[in-house]
This record gives C-alpha cells, sequence and structure tokens, in this order.
C-alpha cells in the first residue's frame, strides 16, 4: 500500500491499522507519522510475503484495505451487475444450452406470404464464443444481425436490409416488397467498419404474386395448420424443389414428412380391398382475383362494379371464374373525373376432366 493510498484514510482508520500492524506509540502519532510508519510496515510485510491486516474503516470492516461497499454502493453494483447481464443475453442467440440439441448451426427462411417470410435459427454456444474470438475487441460494440440479400436474376445477390435482433429469441417475421421476388438470409454480428461475422446462412426462397394468398388468407395461423401451404411458397413442390434445412425443420416440429401426397401419405397400408373402398369424390372451381393500385382518392370500377381502395391506393377483388372466355373491364377515374384509364383483361377458363387412375395396392405389398 503507497503512502497516496494511504492519504486517503481518515487518521482514526489510520491509526486503527497501525494498531494491528502494531506500529509502536501509534496512538501518539499524527496523520503523516502514520503514514510514513504504516508504508515502511507495508514494504517489510511485501518483502515477507505476508497479507495485510483487515481493519475497521468508518464502523465498515476492510480487507487488503480496500473498504467494504456502503449499502447503497452494493445496490449500484448489483444494478450494473444485472445491466450487465442483460446485455450480455441479448447479445447471446445461441438456442441451446448444451452442444448436444443442435449438431450444426442453420437458418431457414419460410414464405408466409407475398410480403413476409419468416426466419427461423438454430445456433450452438460454441459458434457465439468463436465470432466473440474472430470480432476481438470489436465483440463490445457488435450487435447480433439478421442480414436480408435480394437474390438477382443472374444469380447474384445484393444486400436488401439489416435486422437488428437479440438473444432470447429463435425466429424473426421480415417485411420484403416487391413481389415476386428471391431472397436469402444470413445470422451473425455487425460490428465496427462494417465487419460481419456469419454465423450460417439459409438458401433462398421466392415470394409468390401478391393478391391470391392475401385475399385467402388474411390472417395468418400456425405454422402447423398451415405447414404444406408455406412448404409450397418455400418452393417444397418446385421443380428445383426446397431447402433441405426447412424440410428437416417442418418434420422436426411437426413429427410427420413433408413432400408430395403420393409420398408421403400413401404406403401399403393405404390400399383397402376394392368391393370395400368408399368411391372418391371430387369436384374442383375456381375464382379469379383482380389487384392493382392507383391515386388513393381515384374511384376504380371492375365490370362496373365499384372497388373499395386501401388507404394506399391498392386494391383487390375476388370474383367467380366461369368455364369460359370472358372480358373485364377494370376503369380507375381521376377524383375531380376529368380523366380517366381503362384496362380490359381478357381471361379464359377451360376445364377438363381426366379419366380417373386406379392403383392397384397389392403391387406395392
Amino acid at each position: 500500500m503507497t503512502a497516496a493510498t494511504l492519504r486517503t484514510y481518515t487518521c482514526k482508520d489510520l491509526a486503527q491499522m497501525a494498531k494491528k500492524e502494531g506500529v509502536t506509540g501509534w496512538h501518539s502519532m499524527r496523520k503523516e507519522e502514520l503514514i510514513d510508519a504504516l508504508a515502511k510496515a507495508a514494504r517489510r510485510r511485501k518483502r515477507r510475503g505476508d497479507s495485510p491486516p483487515s481493519v475497521e474503516q468508518n464502523g465498515k470492516s476492510t480487507s487488503n484495505g480496500t473498504p467494504r461497499l456502503t449499502p447503497a454502493q452494493r445496490r449500484a453494483k448489483s444494478r450494473i451487475d444485472a445491466l450487465r447481464t442483460r446485455l450480455s443475453q441479448l447479445k447471446n442467440i445461441s438456442t441451446s444450452e448444451e452442444e448436444s440439441a443442435t449438431d450444426k448451426d442453420r437458418i431457414v427462411l419460410m414464405v408466409r406470404d407475398a410480403y413476409w417470410l419468416q426466419a427461423l435459427w438454430e445456433v450452438k454456444p460454441s459458434s457465439v464464443e468463436r465470432a466473440r474470438t474472430a470480432l476481438g475487441h470489436n465483440w463490445h460494440g457488435a450487435k447480433p444481425t439478421l442480414r436480408i440479400y435480394k437474390v438477382l436474376e443472374d444469380g447474384s445477390s445484393t444486400l436488401y436490409r439489416d435486422i437488428a435482433i437479440h438473444g432470447g429469441v429463435n425466429h424473426w417475421y421480415v417485411d420484403v416488397g416487391e413481389p415476386p421476388s428471391q431472397f436469402r438470409a444470413e445470422l451473425g454480428y455487425s460490428g465496427a467498419n462494417d465487419t460481419f461475422y456469419c454465423l450460417c446462412r439459409s438458401s433462398k426462397v421466392a415470394t409468390p404474386t401478391p393478391g391470391s394468398t392475401d385475399a385467402v388468407n388474411g390472417n395468418w395461423s400456425d405454422v402447423a395448420e398451415n405447414a404444406d401451404r408455406i412448404f409450397a411458397m418455400s418452393g417444397g413442390y418446385s421443380a428445383q424443389g426446397t431447402s433441405m434445412e426447412l424440410q428437416q425443420l417442418l418434420e422436426e416440429r411437426l413429427q410427420r414428412r413433408m413432400g408430395r401426397p403420393t409420398e408421403t401419405r400413401f404406403g401399403n397400408g393405404a390400399g383397402a380391398q376394392a368391393e370395400d373402398r368408399e368411391e372418391l369424390s371430387f369436384a374442383v372451381d375456381a375464382e379469379l382475383v383482380i389487384y392493382g393500385a392507383t391515386n388513393p382518392h381515384a374511384h376504380v370500377t371492375v365490370e362496373g362494379e365499384p372497388v373499395t381502395l386501401r388507404p394506399d391506393g391498392t386494391f383487390a377483388v375476388r370474383m367467380h371464374l366461369p368455364d369460359r372466355r370472358q372480358v373485364v373491364p377494370v376503369v380507375a377515374s381521376a377524383p375531380d373525373g376529368v380523366e380517366q384509364k381503362t384496362i380490359i383483361l381478357g381471361i379464359e377458363r377451360n376445364t377438363k376432366e381426366l379419366e380417373p387412375l386406379v392403383r392397384d395396392s397389392m403391387r406395392s405389398l
């Protein structure tokens, strides 16, 4: 303990410390004399390798010459520690306490409709520690980030949006525009000087043309109730297929296979005796969804019927699609009635019913 440190103590505290050090004549010494005697005692103790004695300072027990905190100081320190813990939790985006919970890091993009994606991820704690080491001094200011890229027609990607996320969650809804478009995502930490440490990447997904999904399903339901629709919109039934990560994720969560019905729902037990089999009933109809956009205060009609515009001037109309050719006029008029524009839609529905196909169930036995 140096003389400068000892001068921060009161004369009473120094006298108590001198008494415990065994300084001769401590009771008659002044403050500077006590400081000098204690400094010499500290040097002797340092040479011997002894520990300093605990003392009482202003009625508070101290050890190693450091005073204990007052109640107010302890409360302040507790709040600071809690804040540091909370900040650490917000930065930690690992989704499992044990390494065995997931064998790899992964992020999956799912298409919810034309304007919304849902990102789901699983990250190991060890991966977060690797990010901390890789970012080094940039870790202090690093932020968990969900990075969305737009995939262009030539296959290249351009940064579409950075979304600041936080720990304690494993999914995020992302609003996107310009449908139909293709997107992919990366999950990681963004630091200073545009540094970005990527933990995992998703496969690309394509949002559908707006209108039909908006009109049919205005509200989201649980993934379990709409799993097949989400799987289809994310490319599950397309010729290219969807990402294996998405298929694995849905199968893990729903505890069933995902794929075409002929691949997942029919098997050896699906067959029945011909005389016991109930005849398959099947009927199909169709609706037409017309959507567009104009000035918010314009007047729009479809086949002469007025259409209600949304606040941004967009609109969507559902109407029956008969099995024939038809012409649908869509007319927009300016609020003052001076200008009018007309678009004619020529639409033809041609429905054909093919001969039924009856599979021989004995072939799969």
